[in-house]
């Protein structure tokens, strides 16, 4: 009784490290490895065949992790948070892309239902290839890949109301069947959520602090693994899935200080459960079947590519971001994911959808994902195809960089991104009274900082008309304060080609693309986890008293070879922050003052701002640095804030009254 399953998993796990081992020597995603193996271990191929039953029962709990984890990440105050452009945007991709798809579908002949889910699930993106593509070739940080990276995270949350529908479609029967059952889901989801939610305010904080307390990591692991699996049994018994009971319970958690412990906790379940999830996709997949829809199979992948493209760059250009970044952010999201791969499951285990067409599904969401590391890589060029030079101009009420020319430039600071270290660079500039001015792609970012008097204006840096009205003739240096290697490069080749005596700085995450950009044009090439690495060197050394002259000689040497200007000083500029941790904290606000305000005519000083600090003041277009608090405030001043999220609202509604 025990050696044919001991065997089984034997040659699973066997086949699984062999064929994962070679896909990530390869750099290829790991999911798409544990599909292979599936492929190989199902019954549609010839050689040894796992039984699929009891695998399918582990393989949920994975789908359950899954949820968990996602839910960790987006807790109820993240959501209200990111309920402008991210919400937004990811919640108009699903939607459209499920409804266009679905009706494609429809008119090719698919019933209603199956329509339907052959749309939600090409609605779905693969987060994995995404960021892992994104990351090895330096775009991670890139405006385009944060914005991609999180709209295919969020479409994982939207995929919890697809968990929920799905499985009705296969019982209901008739229009008004359907909707009464789904009226029914959707009031179960709503007693489920407040369950959870009531569980998690008055349950789950204290548990986790008597878990926390005892300083067993067992024993928290423990906790963790009863309190996802405890959620998801609820809403099991609710008549839900396992998944979307997990995912509530991660919301809740999500808000706690437990959050990383948990996540970390759960992770290795999740991602060995994971795999086992994709093996069981894997074996689904009939080799056999493959003659007889391949041409289906391709024009769902194109239909797939095509729509998705089309429908999320017209989503992020209607956002307000420029064409070519929400060409890019399109290319990166138009492939297929691998929580597709889930709601096809489950729509195949419903009887929602007939044999042939799930796996007509299932090969043309795999062709997308093997041509996905590709359009990833090449997403800028393809991206400047589709958006010609002519459309690349920016919006009228934006301030264009052709303002800058009638200030008169000369011996000024061009740098390129207004982002968290272009701002730093900019602030330490005007406290020397050295002119600068900046380039930047985020139109809020561009209103805001030019409503608080910097000299900040929209264009891309690689655009030569850019360049040249910003004054490139005659600037003293130009700094690249973003780590878009992609983006750098093409900005130091049209440096070069307008200015090729320009000293250019350039900054980059770590030593990988140093030379790449040195050799490209750049003067000095700062990574920053060296930099970093350097710095904290340089403290262990002082808490263990070596003098200070010789850590300083001792860093000088590290650093002399590779930076050339800064030989002569440690750099300490707190730059090494992490951009979410800085998001939470503080933040820089422009306020400005209608003549209205309960607030003009008082002095600052007078004004109850408690945890904020006036930075600056902008009157008649002249920027006051560290403005003296006897200074009375008029109607039009822009009032320069300082300070945590939540201070900095509550101190302008103070002034605003």
């Amino acid at each position: 009784m025990l050696e044919q399953p001991f065997v089984q998993l034997l040659i699973l796990l066997a086949a699984a490290v062999a064929v994962v081992g070679v896909f990530q020597r390869l750099h290829v995603p790991s999911s798409l490895g544990y599909l292979l193996v599936g492929v190989f271990l199902g019954p549609y191929t010839p050689g040894p065949v796992i039984e699929g039953h009891q695998l399918r029962v582990l393989a949920e709990f994975g789908i359950v992790f899954l949820l968990f984890t996602i839910g960790l990440s987006f807790s109820l105050p993240q959501i209200h948070a990111l309920r402008h452009q991210v919400l937004g945007l990811g919640t108009g991709q699903v939607v459209l892309t499920t409804a266009v798809v679905g009706l494609v579908a429809w008119l090719a002949g698919l019933p209603p239902a199956a329509a339907f889910v052959v749309g939600a699930v090409f609605a779905q993106s693969s987060t994995t290839i995404i960021s892992k593509q994104l990351t090895e070739q330096g775009e991670d940080n890139s405006r385009h890949g944060r914005l991609g990276t999180a709209l295919s995270v969020f479409q994982d949350v939207t995929a919890v109301p697809f968990v929920i529908v799905i499985p009705v479609l296969g019982v209901a029967v008739g229009v008004e069947a359907l909707a009464g059952s789904l009226g029914w889901a959707v009031a179960k989801a709503v007693l489920a959520f407040a369950l959870v939610f009531l569980a998690g305010r008055w349950l789950l904080r204290p548990l986790f602090h008597a878990a926390a307390a005892s300083r067993s990591a067992e024993l928290f692991t423990l906790t963790v693994l009863l309190v996802s699996l405890a959620a998801g049994w609820t809403t099991h018994r609710l008549g839900l899935s396992m998944a979307f009971g997990a995912f509530l319970a991660g919301m809740m958690l999500g808000e706690t200080e437990f959050r990383h412990q948990i996540e970390s906790a759960i992770r290795p379940f999740r991602d060995m459960l994971l795999g086992l999830f994709f093996v069981g996709i894997g074996m689904l997949f009939d080799l056999t079947s493959l003659p007889a829809v391949w041409h289906w199979a391709l024009a769902g992948a194109l239909c797939l590519l095509v729509v998705k493209t089309v429908l999320v760059a017209g989503l992020v250009k209607f956002a307000g971001i420029d064409a070519l970044t929400a060409w890019r952010t399109a290319l990166l999201v138009a492939v297929g994911g691998e929580f597709g791969f889930a709601l096809l499951a489950l729509a195949l285990e419903a009887g929602v959808i007939a044999q042939q067409v799930g796996q007509t599904a299932l090969a043309s969401v795999l062709l997308s994902m093997i041509v996905a590391p590709f359009i990833i890589r090449y997403n800028y060029p393809i991206a400047r195809r589709l958006v010609p030079s002519k459309r690349t101009s920016t919006r009228d009420d934006l301030p264009r960089a052709s303002d800058a020319t009638a200030a008169g430039l000369e011996d000024h600071v061009i740098i390129c991104g207004y982002g968290r270290i272009g701002q730093s660079v900019g602030h330490f500039l005007e406290e020397e009274k050295i002119r600068f001015v900046a380039l930047d792609l985020d139109a809020s970012r561009v209103r805001e900082a030019h409503l608080a008097g910097e000299p900040v204006f929209y264009g891309d840096a690689a655009d030569r008309g850019m360049l040249e009205s910003v004054g490139i003739a005659t600037a003293r240096l130009m700094v690249i304060s973003h780590h878009d290697t992609a983006a750098a490069l093409r900005v130091l080749q049209v440096a070069r080609q307008l200015r090729p005596g320009l000293p250019v700085m350039a900054r980059t995450r770590d030593e990988s693309q140093v030379d790449e950009l040195r050799q490209a044009g750049a003067v000095e090439v700062v990574p920053e986890t060296l930099e970093a690495a350097m710095m904290i060197a340089a403290h262990a050394l002082l808490l263990l008293d070596v003098p200070l002259t010789r850590v300083v000689r001792r860093i000088q040497e590290q650093r002399g070879n590779r930076y050339r200007l800064l030989r002569e000083f440690i750099r300490g500029d707190g730059g090494f922050l992490d951009d979410a941790h800085v998001r939470a904290r503080d933040r820089l606000h422009p306020v400005l003052l209608p003549l209205g305000s309960p607030a003009v005519g008082r002095a600052l000083g007078e004004l109850a701002l408690p945890g904020v600090v006036v930075t600056a003041l902008v009157r008649n277009g002249e920027r006051r640095l560290e403005p003296p608090a006897d200074l009375r405030l008029e109607g039009g001043d822009v009032v320069v804030l300082f300070g945590s999220a939540g201070d900095v609202e509550r101190a302008e509604a103070t002034i605003l009254g």
